[in-house]
């Protein structure tokens, strides 16, 4: 049976985060089976993105990745902190606005691994999508990883937890690639892949609504640690009030059999019970979408949550950045949308398809390709090739090359346009 433990974080400090995470790794048996001396032992904090502050929820807090390092420290252990944010975000910028750098002057190694040699990462045989990922060498090389992700929901895939957190230890073209070619089921080619060991998340200060990093802050002062990853987001998932068979990462996992997603064969030990602290957290979907001009938002009943969220999502981008005034006039279509249903007034030039399932009207507007398409690539679509994109969670520089192959005019196709993400 698959354990997690569950404590709370007695004092908000770094002493005090410092002992909740002991106490949840005591609860779970400690680290002894699996960090040896000598091992080189990667701690893989979330930075997706530059947040709006550290105590936003959007990024792990510093306090549980230096308590981890110093664990694995007593062990006999080499830690490294390392990350890569999204695909064209500077990991550097993150690191600095999650004050991480004062961990550098501590001693600890805090790595930005897009600055460190590239290599491919054979995918075991059983892979669904990828059968070789880009990542770094020293991923390659750790003896030991540790997933150490915030507890938030996520646009694209209502939640982001243990397993998803992993996307951080893959280069930006196979970041890109997952969501050409299947975000899902990536994932999980990515578990079987990196095999990490433990999990510990910061459920310290939460995210809800808009995750990855637009959302709103929800402090739980939490820590939960797990050696099935599977079983912790599970866990983490009902705590956020999501049945585990409502969040199809977590459903992939346990059906490739990594491991236990049944929450009747999870002990959950600690400091309190699920429905001690368990709450609805609000949902991506759940977003309501203010100060935007007047635009024609189609989004059809076949639409999955992972485009639905994604329009929204690109939507809020535009507002960080005051471009909302770009949708005005606009036809926005997810789904398979009959090609009869389009008003008059949806012409090719203010026309922007998102999704595989709108490739059918692809000379009938922008298509957006993928599945679902990183938010980037719509909000490019929206305000043009003309227009200068500069923002938290994708930056121009960041989205050139993919921009070329995925805003298609009708002409244009990729061969590979991936897999269904219902």
């Amino acid at each position: 049976m698959s354990l997690v433990s569950l404590v709370r974080v007695r004092q908000d400090d770094e002493q005090g985060i410092y002992e909740a995470v002991r106490r949840s790794l005591d609860i779970i048996g400690g680290i002894e089976d699996i960090v040896n001396p000598g091992n080189l032992v990667l701690i893989n904090p979330n930075l997706v993105a530059v947040p709006t502050d550290r105590f936003s929820g959007a990024i792990t807090r510093w306090e549980v990745c230096k308590a981890i390092a110093d664990l694995v420290k007593e062990k006999g252990g080499r830690p490294v902190i390392a990350e890569s944010s999204a695909a064209g975000v500077d990991t550097e910028k993150v690191i600095e606005a999650g004050e991480y750098a004062q961990l550098r002057e501590q001693g600890y190694d805090v790595v930005d691994l897009k600055t460190t040699p590239g290599t491919k990462i054979p995918v075991p045989d059983g892979y669904k999508v990828f059968s070789e990922l880009g990542s770094w060498e020293l991923v390659q090389k750790a003896d030991v990883i540790i997933s150490v992700p915030v507890m938030k929901t996520h646009d694209q895939t209502e939640v982001t937890l243990s397993m998803k957190n992993l996307k951080g230890l893959i280069d930006d073209a196979t970041k890109k690639s997952f969501h050409r070619d299947g975000l899902l089921e990536g994932v999980v080619d990515l578990m079987t892949a990196l095999k990490p060991s433990l999990t510990v998340f910061d459920a310290t200060i939460c995210q809800e609504g808009m995750g990855p990093i637009f959302g709103t802050p929800v402090p739980m002062g939490l820590i939960l640690a797990s050696k099935d990853l599977v079983a912790a987001d599970s866990v983490g998932g009902r705590i956020m009030g999501y049945d585990p068979r409502d969040v199809m990462i977590t459903v992939r996992a346990a059906a490739r059999g990594i491991g236990e997603m049944d929450l009747e064969k999870i002990k959950v030990r600690g400091d309190a019970t699920i429905a001690e602290v368990e709450r609805r957290f609000k949902r991506s979907s759940e977003t309501i979408l203010e100060g935007v001009p007047p635009f024609e938002l189609m989004l059809d009943k076949g639409a999955c949550t992972g485009c639905r969220n994604t329009v929204i999502s690109a939507i809020m981008d535009l507002k960080s950045q005051e471009l909302q005034g770009s949708l005005e006039g606009k036809y926005v279509v997810a789904g398979p949308l009959d090609e009869k249903l389009l008003p008059p007034g949806a012409e090719k030039e203010n026309t922007i398809l998102v999704g595989i399932c709108t490739k059918h009207l692809a000379g009938r507007g922008t298509y957006v390709q993928g599945c679902p398409p990183n938010n980037i690539f719509v909000v490019r679509a929206v305000v043009g090739e003309e227009q200068k994109i500069e923002r938290r969670y994708a930056t121009e520089e960041g989205s050139d090359d993919q921009s070329k192959e995925v805003l298609l005019d009708g002409k244009k196709r990729e061969k590979n346009e991936g897999s269904c993400c219902h």
